[in-house]
């Protein structure tokens, strides 16, 4: 994220276009998990894994060598086709092990670990940038995808047994999704989750605008501030399996998705007033997001109970649909975006207000 006005300005890209690097990786993210799913419940967990990871590796390379802001964002588009694998397989994982209170705590240990990834990210790629520049962030990123190859190989069980996976056919997928389509609270949780990743998507794709352009950070800064306005989401998301084991699931997330509304509409009507600090906005974010770190662990978990026997497509489902929401939130915080930050914040507001009422229909 620090380096995306240092990508415009090498690449002679619009901030716009800038931008849909974030827009392309997010949507083959999205979208290839709707693939990965199915395949892990038909062969098991570990192998789509290695081909994601080699395909993550195959466009990190790319993108660090790419010449133009259109290769750039292709590759970033392989690298999400990459990425998708490491989403959606380690939910399923979770699944084939464990359900209820047991399942959303160590959903939330999945999410700290991807939660710091995009905290810890900005911190490390500012510090690569300004001594090697911004292509030094792939480099990184395909040494990190190498690390990640070895602790599946040698580390990770197959959860997955063949008496448990299901007939490889075309049949076989379009009973699992159809079966999934028709439950309208597996729908509902997903885009209640969705909704609220969706928030967090316009924030990455505008805060280092923001951030860097309109309050003049530096990037260092700026891996500093991202690391303030995230660190409530990795904190808060580490008590949803205490609070759902004591409150259940559902009253968790119709709390939690109730008093993220209520953060983020005060923000935008602090925002659209005219108020234009960025303390301001550090510590409304910061609030929020202690909310939205309890919505999205226990969405998951809610979601995939009832779905153990295609734990692998309903968490692909569940993905591709949430990266999906997320893609078009980017879009829209993209095109409004003017240099400050209503156009995010405004963004934000909306997702919170559908999550709000996918919550009020889907759980009442």
């Amino acid at each position: 994220l620090p380096a995306l006005p240092a990508i415009a300005s090498d690449l002679q890209a619009s901030t716009a276009a800038t931008q849909m690097t974030l827009m392309a990786f997010f949507v083959a993210f999205g979208v290839c998990q709707i693939v990965y799913g199915p395949v892990s419940d038909m062969v098991g967990r570990k192998p789509p894994l290695y081909f994601g990871i080699v395909l993550f590796a195959f466009g990190s390379i790319g993108c660090g060598l790419a010449p133009s802001i259109s290769w750039l964002i292709f590759f970033r588009f392989v690298q999400g086709l990459g990425a998708a694998a490491v989403m959606v397989i380690p939910r399923a994982v979770i699944r084939d092990l464990h359900t209820g209170a047991d399942a959303t705590r160590l959903m939330s240990l999945v999410m700290l670990v991807f939660s710091v990834s995009p905290i810890l990210a900005p911190l490390v790629g500012s510090g690569l940038i300004v001594p090697f520049g911004w292509r030094a962030v792939f480099v990184a990123v395909t040494l990190a995808s190498v690390l990640s190859f070895l602790l599946v190989a040698f580390v990770l069980p197959e959860t997955r047994p063949p008496e448990e996976r299901v007939e490889v056919s075309v049949r076989s997928v379009l009973n699992g999704f159809g079966e999934l389509f028709r439950d309208w609270r597996f729908l509902g949780l997903t885009f209640i989750g969705g909704f609220g990743m969706a928030s967090f998507f316009a924030f990455l794709a505008s805060s280092s605008f923001i951030y860097i352009g309109h309050f003049g950070l530096t990037p260092t800064q700026y891996g500093l501030t991202f690391s303030v306005n995230a660190i409530s989401f990795i904190g808060a998301s580490q008590f949803s399996g205490y609070l759902a084991e004591r409150f259940g699931i559902a009253r968790v997330i119709s709390v939690a998705v109730s008093c993220f509304t209520v953060a983020t509409l005060a923000l935008f009507a602090i925002t659209a007033a005219g108020v234009d600090n960025l303390a301001v906005l550090v510590v409304m974010l910061f609030i929020a997001n202690a909310w939205l770190g309890l919505v999205i662990p226990s969405t998951m978990v809610l979601s995939l109970e009832d779905h153990g026997p295609i734990a692998g497509m309903a968490s692909a489902l569940g993905g591709t649909l949430q990266m999906i929401t997320g893609a078009v939130m980017i879009v829209v915080a993209s095109v409004f975006f003017n240099g400050t930050a209503l156009p995010m914040v405004a963004t934000i507001a909306v997702c919170a207000v559908a999550a709000f009422i996918l919550t009020r229909l889907t759980l009442r």
